[in-house]
């Protein structure tokens, strides 16, 4: 077998050989169909097939045209033109066909000169860069490279196809060259009917040259980082009927005037800077109209009531205001997004229940008041609904429950209330559903819920009432459950089904009344998944069989506050970000392991019984670390060193410990720092404290005098600040060390300077500052 695999690859480089001699040969000429297969066969040589069987069989079907009746033009895909019997190969479409491997410049598909269409999407192509051998295909009308893994710049010979009507290179990882790299590329190809570039990195304006392409029907641009101002020019191409700019963020825009003649089908501009109003004349023929995201501003016009044909109207996050026009006459309305604009007060309006066709319903946020209305029921073909952070009030009406179809239900933040109803069991397809922050009360059993075997999402959190949970659970009849949250949900005890859960990403069971040890069936799942822990606010006292690193190793947030916890700090993963267990019995020492949390921004370990000096280590820190509180412990030795350069830290609680610090110079003069005066501060070895022109301001009598807080202080500068109120001569009296006995000059002083020695090198470090001095005249 392997001989027989030798002996067929060296035909293979045979016959590669043969043709590429045969193409240089004719070089200059077309090449005859036979020539045109051979080098479709060479093209798929080059490509692997992972798992297309009908493909590979028919591409294999014959190797030599007289092989077969019509040579390669009844291979898959393979479209030959029918003035004769041996036409040349005008069209490729191997879409979809797990084709993998790389595209170069040497390739025989760019010897088809013959080609008008050219499709080769969703594939994978390693990373290929599409070559310029692209433009030999002059004749090329559509061109689909789209999903298929090339990266890199696209080539500007595309520009050269000029016959091209669709181009789709959407997907990939590219860029244009250059910011005018987009001009340059379409500005010749005026033929377009269809332009796909979604995905990639345009960076740069639209060029207003694209509203003089009357043939463009579609584009599609959505998220490729477009600048600036939209040319609003273009929304009135005669023959425009779908437009996508989706996720632009820098591109801004507003709507003009439109004419009766627009054919607009699809406009979809969610998350980009477009703003001012809906006009009254937004064109009639919209199917799409998804403005999602934006800032857009005024009453939602009358006139959407008039598109009879729009199936998906996207208007969430924007800045409406008044109330929402009927839209009863919109019967083939399927998805409705309304959330998140400053709209009237008012009930959920009952033309809603006569939108029988709706399937995603999205109206949080929109101060809607007032019981779920029973007309809802109509809607039997709802799969999502949304309505969180309102003020619906009232029980859930049994009527409810006649959607079936739910996926996805959230009602969080309202002010529902009574018991949660066992019906719920009969959302048998539900994936999301959220209940949290409202009044519902009494006991609810855990089990109904763990029966929904697609559950993923599942939130309870916040309520009046107490999970009650049985042990009775098997692998095999609960969900695989990623975002569980039952905070203060009077739950006593870790529920048993969690020994079964290895896929969570969130788990919140804060705010409970959990006692013990974390068991080691629950720390020990999850481990590759879990990003937020948060089991604050317990009576938990530790983690049976204590690890000394914890093991979730993807957890971004781990919090523990207010517990019980005892003995050595945990150490979390080095992905985590915020680590707090603050209020706990921990002691012993800050393990320098903790200095390998790279990505950590804030640390609180405050008021618990920990000890010792900082690891000199936590330095390392310094240029992630935020927030750092290590209040209420006994640490000790050296206070700030570790975070002084180049620190991040915004806030740095270190009171209530033993700390020292070497620091004598403390000056912040000329600068915008907007506090009070630091109270908190003690500093036993300052000398020098310049708070100079800032924006520091309020009363600066604290409990102590100055002098209490800086024993050793000799110069104070707090002028031109904002300090109000009287300050006493007495606040200073305590300053002995002002008062030396040395007269000189202040560069004469001890307090001016700093030595730093080693055994090979002594250095005096000067200190410096300006003193201005004022007389003020009485006048005569």
């Amino acid at each position: 077998m392997a001989s027989y695999m030798n002996c067929f690859t060296f035909l293979q480089t045979i016959s590669l050989v043969y043709f590429l001699i045969t193409l240089t040969c004719t070089s200059g000429s077309y090449l005859s169909h036979d020539e045109e297969c051979s080098a479709l066969f060479q093209f798929k040589q080059n490509m692997i097939h992972q798992d297309d069987v009908d493909c590979a069989a028919s591409w294999f079907q014959a190797n030599n045209a007289s092989d077969s009746g019509f040579g390669c033009c009844s291979w898959y895909g393979v479209e030959c033109s029918n003035d004769h019997r041996y036409g040349h190969v005008v069209g490729l479409d191997l879409s979809e066909r797990s084709l993998c491997g790389h595209i170069n410049s040497t390739s025989t598909l760019f010897s088809l000169v013959h080609l008008q269409s050219l499709n080769l999407a969703m594939n994978n192509f390693d990373e290929s860069q599409i070559p310029s051998e692209i433009a030999h295909l002059k004749k090329l009308r559509s061109l689909n490279l789209s999903y298929s893994g090339f990266t890199g710049q696209i080539p500007a010979e595309i520009s050269q196809l000029h016959q091209l009507s669709s181009l789709d290179l959407s997907r990939n990882s590219q860029q244009l060259e250059s910011t005018r790299g987009f001009n340059n590329l379409v500005k010749n190809l005026t033929r377009l009917e269809e332009l796909h570039l979604s995905g990639v990195d345009i960076s740069s304006s639209l060029p207003h040259f694209l509203a003089n392409f009357s043939s463009l029907r579609l584009l599609t641009l959505q998220e490729c980082s477009l600048l600036n101002a939209f040319p609003a020019a273009i929304l009135e191409l005669p023959k425009l009927k779908i437009l996508n700019l989706a996720y632009n963020d820098n591109l801004t825009g507003s709507f003009p005037k439109f004419r009766n003649i627009s054919l607009l089908e699809v406009m979809i501009l969610d998350f980009t800077g477009f703003f001012g109003i809906l006009p009254e004349s937004i064109s009639k023929h919209l199917i799409i109209l998804s403005v999602s995201g934006c800032s857009f501003s005024g009453r939602i016009p009358g006139s959407i009531s008039n598109m009879t044909q729009l199936v998906y109207l996207g208007l969430g996050e924007n800045n409406f205001t008044g109330f929402v026009p009927s839209l009863v006459s919109l019967s083939k309305l399927s998805y409705l997004e309304l959330d998140g604009s400053t709209f009237e007060k008012g009930c959920l309006p009952s033309w809603l229940g006569k939108l029988t066709q709706l399937n995603k319903v999205y109206l949080s946020n929109m101060s809607i008041n007032g019981e779920i209305p029973p007309f809802l029921a109509n809607l039997t073909k709802l799969s999502d609904v949304e309505m969180a952070n309102n003020s619906l009030t009232g029980n859930i009406p049994p009527s409810f429950f006649n959607f079936t179809q739910l996926t996805n239900l959230d009602l969080r933040q309202n002010k529902l209330q009574g018991k949660i109803s066992k019906s719920f069991s009969k959302f048998k397809g539900i994936r999301y559903l959220s209940l949290t922050s409202n009044n519902f009360s009494g006991n609810v059993g855990l089990h109904m819920f763990l029966r929904l075997d697609k559950l993923v999402t599942l939130q309870l959190s916040y309520n009046r009432i107490s999970l009650v949970a049985t042990n009775n659970y098997t692998n095999f009849t609960l969900p695989e459950l990623e975002d569980l949250e039952l905070s203060s949900c009077n739950l006593k005890e870790f529920p048993a089904f969690f020994r079964f859960q290895n896929s969570l990403n969130v788990l919140l069971l804060d705010r409970n009344k959990i006692e013990g040890m974390v068991l080691v069936w629950i720390w020990n799942n999850s481990r590759e998944t879990l990003q937020l822990i948060d089991l604050s606010k317990n009576f938990i006292t530790g983690f049976h069989q204590h690890p000394h690193v914890l093991p979730w190793r993807q957890v971004e947030g781990f919090l523990m506050t207010n517990n019980q916890l005892r003995g050595q700090l945990p150490i979390p993963s080095k992905t985590t970000v915020s680590y707090l267990v603050s209020n706990n019995n921990l002691t012993g020492e800050i393990p320098p392991l903790i200095c390998e949390l790279e990505f950590l921004r804030l640390l609180d370990m405050s008021s618990n019984n920990m000890s010792g000096p900082l690891p000199p280590c936590l330095g390392r820190l310094s240029s992630s670390l935020v927030g750092l509180n290590l209040r209420q412990n006994n640490f000790h030795g050296i206070m700030m060193n570790a975070f002084m350069h180049g620190s991040l830290l915004k806030s740095i609680d270190l009171s209530e410990n033993g700390f020292t610090s070497q620091l004598k110079v403390l000056s912040l003069g000329d600068n915008s720092f907007d506090d009070v005066f630091p109270f908190w501060l003690t500093l036993p070895k300052l000398r020098i404290l310049i708070f100079r022109s800032n924006k520091f301001y309020g009363p600066i009598q604290g409990s102590t005098t100055v002098c209490s807080q800086f024993p050793n202080l000799r110069i104070i500068d707090l002028s031109n600040n904002i300090f109000t109120g009287r300050l006493h001569q007495k606040y200073f009296q305590a300053c002995i060390a002002m008062n030396s006995i040395h007269v000189g000059i202040l560069s004469h002083l001890s307090v001016m300077k700093s030595k730093v020695s080693s055994e090979v090198v002594s250095v005096e470090l000067p200190y410096s500052m300006k003193l201005i001095h004022k007389c003020y005249g009485t006048g005569s």
